[in-house]
């Protein structure tokens, strides 16, 4: 089969049910107002009766043209003489039908009252005669009404019986393809995004850390300084104590002074002892943080390239294996 199938959804499903029951009401409505007359009840009474005839009548045409006509279409021989047969009894019940509801209309009373019995001797008897042309005005609508029915519900699935199901499987099938790539792509790219929020979190703590280690370096540089400076006023606060007690000595001594008296106290410094391997040149570690900034970036790129290439495989899925015709 070479075409869509015809599913009947949405808009165009509710307007086909719609119809049917417009038809039902309307059909109801004006033959009550034509079986009203002899009618116990009046008006109302016609109604009722009217709604009984409607619901065999569009019902009637409704089952046939859904469940049996559209076997006119199969493929196999049996179902198309089935099919052409509920057509031929359609329109025998179609006809039937209406034409008692006309002789109904013509014979004084209700069903309660045996009319019921003389409208099948009428049938039976003289089909074709109505004496009123009201009869024939109602056996008209009666009948297109019927038609209609019919034709509506022919349409209301695909014309080839079980097409329309294999559609909707196809499309539930490819609606659940759809959903389950885009799950796994958006699977994808929550990976790819987890990794990247923790790399940035790494390269943002090596920042961090950079400058913590800036800092440690330059609070060393000035404690050593201090040191350095500490060390000298130790050694000067030593020559003027030692300078001091040698004026003292001298104005005491009876001899001349020594003449390591007029040499100055020299401190023996203290070195503090820096480590050879670099751990404390800013360059070094800097170069360290920046080229591992560098290939932590790089995992990234690369991370989102093999995220492109998956997203692309599953769309390749889709050129592999085309929808095709449907059939």
């Amino acid at each position: 089969m070479a075409r869509a199938a015809r599913v009947q959804h949405g808009a165009a499903h509710l307007f086909r049910l719609s119809l049917l029951l417009f038809l039902f009401l309307i059909e109801t409505a004006m033959n009550g107002s034509f079986l009203a007359k002899g009618n116990e009840q009046g008006l109302f009474g016609g109604i009722l009766e009217a709604a009984a005839f409607s619901f065999i009548n569009i019902g009637a045409a409704l089952l046939l043209a859904v469940f049996c006509a559209r076997l006119v279409t199969h493929r196999s021989i049996f179902a198309k003489l089935v099919g052409i047969g509920s057509i031929v009894f359609y329109v025998a019940l179609a006809v039937t039908i209406n034409l008692a509801l006309a002789h109904y209309r013509e014979v004084t009373g209700s069903l309660a009252d045996g009319a019921g019995a003389e409208v099948v001797r009428n049938l039976r008897a003289n089909p074709a005669g109505l004496t009123d042309v009201k009869s024939w005005l109602l056996f008209a609508i009666g009948l297109m009404f019927s038609i209609f029915a019919f034709i509506d519900g022919w349409f209301v699935f695909d014309p080839y019986p079980g097409y329309a199901g294999v559609e909707n499987r196809l499309v539930g099938r490819r609606e659940d393809y759809i959903d389950r790539k885009k799950e796994l792509i958006e699977e994808l790219q929550d990976v790819r995004d987890d990794h990247n929020e923790k790399v940035e979190d790494i390269v943002k703590d090596l920042g961090s850390r950079r400058r913590e280690h800036r800092a440690i370096v330059d609070h060393r540089t000035r404690l050593l300084a201090l040191f350095a400076q500490h060390q000298d006023q130790l050694e000067r606060a030593c020559n003027q104590l030692l300078s001091r007690y040698r004026e003292a000595n001298i104005q005491a001594r009876t001899e001349p002074a020594p003449k390591h008296f007029g040499a100055s106290y020299k401190l023996d410094r203290i070195k503090p002892h820096i480590s050879g391997d670099d751990l404390w040149s800013e360059g070094d570690v800097g170069a360290s943080i920046r080229g591992a900034q560098e290939e932590l970036n790089a995992q990234v790129r690369l991370i989102g390239q093999e995220c492109e290439r998956g997203i692309e495989q599953y769309r390749d899925l889709d050129k592999l294996h085309p929808d095709g015709v449907n059939g």
